[in-house]
Formats: structure tokens, C-alpha cells, sequence
């Protein structure tokens, strides 16, 4: 209820403002600035074409004048208007107001100033500075500004008072605050009496109370005083008349905000506003202003000095005090800020408190980040001359005192273990260990790893031990000694690094090759004492059709050359192992070596099935096995149990793969004894198909087209069926494919040609003749072919005089 109220009274006083400024015809002309009515007769403007926010604005400059809010009603009624036009400008206005109205106007302005007044600044720091710690400052402090800034950039960092909380206790009341009294109980009565400027409120007929000055809680007992004179037993025990008597709408307060303030200035807030409140409207301290240092000044004594970081950094509003009429809040320079970089949560420009100690200031940084150096750290210092580099403890943080302009630097830790050994490869657990007294020698470090491993290398370990000097020193280890303990054993130092290498890691790493009639034939590593059946063993066995004898070893020949010609580099030997792989004392006779290649043989009668497949015009089409080797075409057709009536031969076609075989398939069946009776293979077709009963004419002709083929009809006469040749058709290169594959040419012999028979389902192609070009002889080439003529001549002229002679 407060809260409407407090809008209902803004906007009324607003509105009654705008009145008194429309007289002068700014709304109708521009939105120039508003001033003060000066001619009674300007005609008035419809409330309907104000917007809320030019009310805002001009009745934020009346306030600014001096005008109070009685004057401004007082000469809006002067002016004539009528109640209803202030009832229907009231209402409009009682509308929530879009986002953009609620946020603060002069929160751009205060803004663009904020980053004007930085720009500046860097600016003089930039041109002023010019060695290159100062730039090295003047780059930081672009990155990390002043602890808190950011805190009122932000623009929607408002602290508006809360207007819908109960009535503080400590609220002082004054002119222009409404108080509501409801009667309630056997008698019924509700009234707002708003304070006058006398301070002082007046109910029914009864004299005016004073109550300026006074709580809520304490004018409530004199307003309940003078109501029993109406009232006689008001809120007694046991009368049923009780009355509550609350705060309606608040009044509006004066506030001056000066120093150090991003937008000094009066503000008109709230009579429940604090100062985080004013200070927010105002943009807070500016770049020089301090966030330790405010003073709110009440008549003439300070009040409260403001410390803005025990808000900010551990949420205390102690100093977040209510404001009344007239309050200043003073704003000081700050007088000691100090800059921490490096390893710190929150790295920045902080301010410091008289008698204030670092560690107080690291503890507004948020403290030391886990990779800090804390031990000691540097910083840097003006001495009014030159700067000087100094360097505390972690000690001296709680005592020293810093300067205005110190700069402090957190390094971070350096990446090395102080106490660290290290022992690496053959043991069970390597690693890095803590150098301490069950760690601190080599036999102790051996133990910490859970001990070597089996295949250790104990000829010789290596301890890796750095020496101060700029390389690293080796110290070599009998281990086989150390453990047996025919040696002392050796202490270790920080930073040590045992090393022990398994057998494997002092040995070239070498393959057995297997390959042929095994199920993972490739490269097994060589262990020692392997044979064949073990080899075959980890190659998963045999295949289908593999057979243990006639295994073949190939072996490089190395040392052993004896009865082995100069030309011979391997050796072969072809062994015989146990069937099934099972344990034979004669398979351990043979060891492999390394690099050996086995092959293992497939047995000779072993052979996967083979099929061929015969489709079309046969009794019995589908797929057949061939039996042997030997089977050629002819032998099909005794399988498929003859041909249909309608098998055409001529056009039966043979496919080897994807690929046509020509062969005639009907002279194989008369004559099996032909050359052309192929020897089946695995994946041969033959098909059958039946009577073919066109032909296709192509090629260089004027008709190519697809006719029936007629038993009468020749060659000429197919090629007239087409419409003759074309002036590029090539006669003498005609050829004719049959359906079987089979390609017949054109033969000619003088002037006699033979073309080839063409029959059911065949293709007749004329080729054409590429018409070369016609170009012009160059005078060269004409010259060269008149030389060239001329000497035939010229030798035929020669040789006939000579055969005339004789």
C-alpha cells in the first residue's frame, strides 16, 4: 500500500507540474526545457498527448526551482482545471511503466562521464610517464581499475528503497507524509490525514496534532490521545473500539551528494532512501574518490563515516543508514591506494585505511590463489625521486604498512619437488617418491617400488644425480652386488633418478614369420626354445586343408657356413610335426631361431568346389560342379539334360567373369575336338537364349534402326532397309557382330567385295570417316609439293629417253 500511494502522489504532483508547463505551448512546439508559466491565457493541452516521462522531467525541474508540492497544485487549480482532467491524467499515469522508464536517465550520461574521466586519466598517465615502469603501470591499470568500480558501472546497481516493507521504527515523520487511521470494533471509521507544513494533522472536528519530528510509534499515541475525545474508549481493555494506525504515502527528501562523486549534485529520493541508495544515484565515488572515506553530514556534525568495503566484501550494512531532509554525504579523495598483481583471487587496485596492514588488504583481494609464492614477494615503491624495489615475508604482511602508489607483486611457486627421487622401468611400482627416511637410499627406494621385476637387468642400473653444475652426472650401479649385498648401499639426494632396464630392453626385438595354410598366418615375437608346433600353436592352428608335413623352415645364414656354396644365403630344411599339436619329444628336436620364415603346405588333393552356371533354353538350368580339371563346354550339356526346342546356338554367349568369350557354341557340341572347347573354370556362365529375330543396322547410314530379320533378304538389302549410306559411311570397312561374340569384316579383293552373312539377332555397323579439315597450303608447302612433283617427272621423262636408246 505504501508503494502505490508513493507513485499515486508522484505522478499527481507531476502531472499538475506538466499543467502549468503546457500553458506556454513547449509540448506543442518541441521538448525544449520547461519553465515556468508566465501568461494565464495559453490555451491548455490534452492530458492525453503528455507522456509519463516528460512528466517525470518537468516535475523533477519545478523541485530543482523551489517549487514545493502545494504550490504546484496551488497554481494548477488557479489555472482552471477541472478535477477531472487531473483524474484522468492521474489514472494514466498509475500505469507500471515500460523497463526502459524504470531505469535511471542519467545513467548513460553517468556512464559516458565514468569513461571519459578513465580515458583521461590514462591518458595523463600515458603522456606523463614516460620510462618503462610507468608504461608497465599505466597498461595495468587499464586492465584492473579501482576495487569496487565495477560495483557502480553497472547500471542496474540502483539500491532503490524497498517502499512495500512495514514502516521503520526510527522513521521521523514530516510534512507531506500521510498517516491512515482505521477505526475498526463496534465502531467503524477510516481516514488519511496527510502532515501539513506546520506539522501538524487534523482529524474530523477535533484540534490539529503536532507529530512533526516524531516516530510512528510516538505520534500514534497522540493521534489515539485526541481521537478518544471522539472515541472515549479507544483501544481500552475490553471497550471493542480499537484503532491501527499506519504510514501511507512517504514524502520526498533533499540530498546533497559532493567531493569526490561521479555526478554530484541534489537529489530528490525517497524519505525511506538510504545512503547506498544516494550513493548509487549518483554513480558512487569517482576515479580520486574514496570508497573508505564518506561522510554522511547531518546539521552541520558528520554522522556516519561510510566504509564501502565492509559491504563489499563481507556484506555488512552497518553503514547503510536512512536519510533525512537536508542530509550531505561528503565524499573524500582517497589518500592511500596500492596495487596487487599476480597470484591473487581477485588482483586490483585497492584502498587503504590509515594503520591498515597488507594482510588486510590481500584479505579484500580475496586472498593468495594456490599456486602463490607466499614466502616472500616484491613490490615496488615511489620515492618521490625514482621508484625503489623492496621485498617482504610472509611474516611481515600483519605488521607493514603500505604507501599510496605501492605496487605489489605475488609470483607463483616454481613447478619443482623439493624432495623428490624417482626410479624408473623394471620394477613393479616406478615412480616418483618422497626423499625421507625409509626412502633414502637405493636399496630403500628399490623396496618402496615393491621390489624388481623378474626380467630385471641386474649387470647394471644407472642413477641419474644432478651436481649443481649445468649438466647432470651418472653414477653407474653393479645391482647385482648392491642386492646381494656385496656392496655398501648408495644414499640418495634430492632430485635423484634410479633407472633399471628389463633383459628385453638390452636386446633386439626379433619375429618368427608364418605363413601359408594357418589361420593367422603374420609375425610372432621369438621366445627362446620355441618350435614349430608352438609357432603353429599361437598362429591358431591349421586351416582346411593344412597339413603338418612338408613343413618348410627358412633360416639366414649366419655364422654357420660350412657345405653351403658361396652363392647360398639360406638355409631350408623341411620337417614333420605331430598331427593335431599335440606334445611329441621329436618336435623339441628341431628350435627355431630368429627371423625364422615357416611355411606350412596345403595338402595337393585339397581344392575348394567349383561351379559353373548354365541359364536360358536348357532342360535343366542352374549352377554345376566341376569334377576335374579337365571338363571343357561340351560336357555341359550332358548335365543339363539337352536343349529346348527353342534354343537358338548361334546365339549362345559364354562369359568368363564379366567378360564375353567369342566361341560357337554349336560348333563345339558338333565338333568337341575343336580349340575353341574351352576348359571350364570356376565362375563361367553360359547362356542360352532363343531365337533371335531382328537385326540392328548402325552407323553410317541414313536410317540406323532395329528391323526383323528376313531369310531372303542379303546384306544390300538390309542396308537399303536403312536408307543406303551416308556420304561419310566407310563401305569397305562394314564389319557385322553376331550374338555369340563374333565379329565377320568386309573383305574385297580388286574390285570384288565380300560382305559378311548377316544373320538373326546380329549388328551391322558402318564406320564413319572423320572429315579432316580443310586448310590452306602455306607458300612453303605448296613450293616443297611443286619441287616434288616436278622430280617425278622429271626421273619418269628421264628413265623413258633412256629405254628409247636402247
Amino acid at each position: 500500500m505504501h508503494y502505490q500511494s508513493f507513485v499515486r502522489s508522484n505522478f499527481r504532483n507531476a502531472f499538475l507540474l506538466l499543467l502549468l508547463l503546457i500553458n506556454i505551448g513547449v509540448f506543442a512546439q518541441n521538448n525544449t526545457s520547461p519553465q515556468l508559466p508566465t501568461d494565464p491565457t495559453q490555451p491548455k493541452v490534452d492530458p492525453s498527448q503528455v507522456t509519463n516521462q516528460q512528466a517525470v522531467d518537468f516535475y523533477n525541474q519545478a523541485k530543482s526551482a523551489g517549487m514545493s508540492d502545494m504550490d504546484i497544485e496551488r497554481a494548477a487549480l488557479q489555472r482552471g482545471y477541472t478535477l477531472d482532467q487531473i483524474s484522468t491524467m492521474r489514472k494514466r499515469l498509475q500505469q507500471k511503466p515500460d523497463e526502459k522508464q524504470q531505469e535511471d536517465p542519467n545513467r548513460d550520461e553517468l556512464d559516458e562521464t565514468r569513461e571519459q574521466d578513465e580515458a583521461d586519466e590514462l591518458d595523463d598517465e600515458a603522456n606523463n610517464e614516460r620510462d618503462s615502469t610507468s608504461a608497465r603501470r599505466a597498461r595495468n591499470r587499464r586492465l584492473r581499475r579501482t576495487f569496487g568500480y565495477n560495483f557502480f558501472s553497472r547500471t542496474r546497481s540502483t539500491f532503490e528503497p524497498n517502499l512495500r516493507i512495514a514502516t521503520p521504527r526510527n522513521y521521523i515523520l514530516g510534512p507531506e507524509d500521510e498517516i491512515v487511521v482505521d477505526i475498526y470494533g463496534n465502531a467503524v471509521d477510516n481516514f488519511r490525514m496527510k502532515i501539513s507544513p506546520e506539522g501538524t494533522v487534523k482529524m474530523l472536528n477535533l484540534a490539529p496534532v503536532y507529530v512533526n519530528g516524531l516516530t510512528i510509534e510516538q505520534a500514534s499515541e497522540r493521534i489515539i490521545n485526541r481521537l478518544r475525545q471522539a472515541y472515549s474508549t479507544l483501544n481500552r481493555p475490553g471497550s471493542g473500539t480499537y484503532s491501527s494506525i499506519t504510514l501511507g504515502n512517504v514524502r520526498s527528501i533533499h540530498v546533497m551528494i559532493t567531493g569526490e562523486a561521479a555526478r554530484p549534485g541534489t537529489y530528490t529520493v525517497s524519505s525511506l532512501a538510504t545512503a547506498f541508495n544516494a550513493l548509487s544515484i549518483s554513480g558512487g565515488p569517482s576515479l580520486n574518490g574514496s570508497y573508505r572515506n564518506i561522510e554522511v553530514i547531518r546539521n552541520n556534525k558528520v554522522i556516519r563515516t561510510i566504509d564501502l568495503y565492509r559491504f563489499l566484501v563481507d556484506a555488512d550494512l552497518r553503514d547503510n543508514i536512512a536519510l533525512q531532509d537536508q542530509d550531505i554525504i561528503l565524499i573524500r579523495p582517497f589518500e592511500t591506494r596500492i596495487e596487487l598483481n599476480g597470484q591473487l583471487k581477485r588482483p586490483g587496485i585497492f584502498e587503504a585505511k590509515a594503520g591498515e596492514s597488507l594482510a588486510s588488504l590481500i584479505r579484500y583481494a580475496g586472498g593468495f590463489t594456490p599456486e602463490a609464492y607466499t614466502k616472500t614477494f616484491t613490490y615496488q615503491r615511489n620515492t618521490g625521486t625514482n621508484y625503489m624495489i623492496g621485498s617482504i615475508d610472509s611474516v611481515q604482511i600483519e605488521t607493514f604498512a603500505p604507501k599510496n602508489g605501492d605496487i605489489f607483486n605475488v609470483k607463483r611457486i616454481l613447478d619443482v619437488v623439493a624432495n623428490q627421487v624417482e626410479i624408473r622401468g623394471a620394477v613393479t611400482v616406478p615412480g616418483p617418491y618422497a626423499l625421507e627416511e625409509r626412502c633414502n637410499s637405493v636399496l630403500k627406494l628399490i623396496q618402496m617400488a615393491q621390489g624388481l621385476s623378474p626380467r630385471a637387468f641386474l649387470n647394471r642400473a644407472i642413477l641419474e644425480r644432478s651436481s649443481g653444475e649445468t649438466q647432470t652426472g651418472i653414477v653407474a650401479i653393479d645391482l647385482r652386488k648392491l642386492v646381494n649385498g656385496e656392496i655398501s648401499d648408495i644414499p640418495l639426494l634430492a632430485g635423484d633418478i634410479l633407472t633399471i632396464k628389463s633383459v628385453e630392453d638390452l636386446k633386439e626385438f626379433t619375429f618368427l614369420t608364418i605363413s601359408g595354410s594357418v589361420i593367422n598366418p603374420g609375425n610372432y615375437y621369438y621366445y627362446k626354445d620355441i618350435t614349430i608346433a608352438d609357432l603353429i600353436f599361437q598362429a591358431g592352428g591349421y586351416t582346411e586343408g593344412g597339413i603338418p608335413y612338408r613343413i618348410e623352415v627358412s633360416r639366414r645364414v649366419k655364422n654357420d657356413t660350412l657345405d653351403l656354396p658361396a652363392s647360398q644365403n639360406v638355409r631350408i630344411f623341411s620337417i614333420d610335426v605331430a598331427d593335431n599339436l599335440v606334445l611329441n619329444p621329436d618336435d623339441q628336436k628341431f628350435k627355431l631361431q630368429p627371423q625364422d620364415i615357416i611355411v606350412v603346405r596345403k595338402s595337393p588333393r585339397y581344392e575348394a568346389q567349383k561351379s559353373v552356371t548354365i541359364i536360358g533354353e536348357v532342360r535343366y538350368p542352374g549352377n554345376y560342379t566341376i569334377i576335374n580339371n579337365f571338363e571343357r563346354i561340351s560336357d555341359l550339356f550332358g548335365k543339363v539334360g539337352g536343349l529346348r526346342s527353342e534354343a537358338y546356338l548361334p546365339g549362345a554367349r559364354f562369359y568368363r567373369g564379366q567378360e564375353l568369350i567369342a566361341v560357337d557354341i554349336e560348333a563345339i557340341i558338333n565338333k568337341p575336338s575343336l580349340s575353341s572347347n574351352l576348359l571350364l573354370m570356376h565362375g563361367d556362365t553360359l547362356i542360352i537364349p532363343r531365337r533371335l529375330e531382328t537385326v540392328r543396322i548402325q552407323g553410317g547410314v541414313h536410317n540406323p534402326s532395329v528391323m526383323n530379320f528376313d531369310p531372303k533378304f542379303g546384306y544390300e538389302d538390309y542396308i537399303s532397309q536403312a536408307g543406303g549410306y551416308t556420304e561419310q559411311g566407310w563401305k569397305k570397312r562394314v564389319f557385322v557382330s553376331y550374338p555369340n561374340g563374333r565379329t565377320h569384316r568386309t573383305k574385297s579383293f580388286l574390285f570384288f567385295k565380300s560382305f559378311p552373312k548377316v544373320e538373326p539377332g546380329a549388328v551391322v555397323t558402318v564406320p564413319v570417316k572423320v572429315a579432316e579439315p580443310d586448310r590452306q597450303r602455306t607458300p612453303g608447302e605448296r613450293i616443297a609439293l611443286f619441287s616434288f612433283v616436278a622430280s617425278i617427272v622429271s626421273t619418269i621423262t628421264l628413265a623413258a629417253i633412256t629405254l628409247s636408246r636402247n
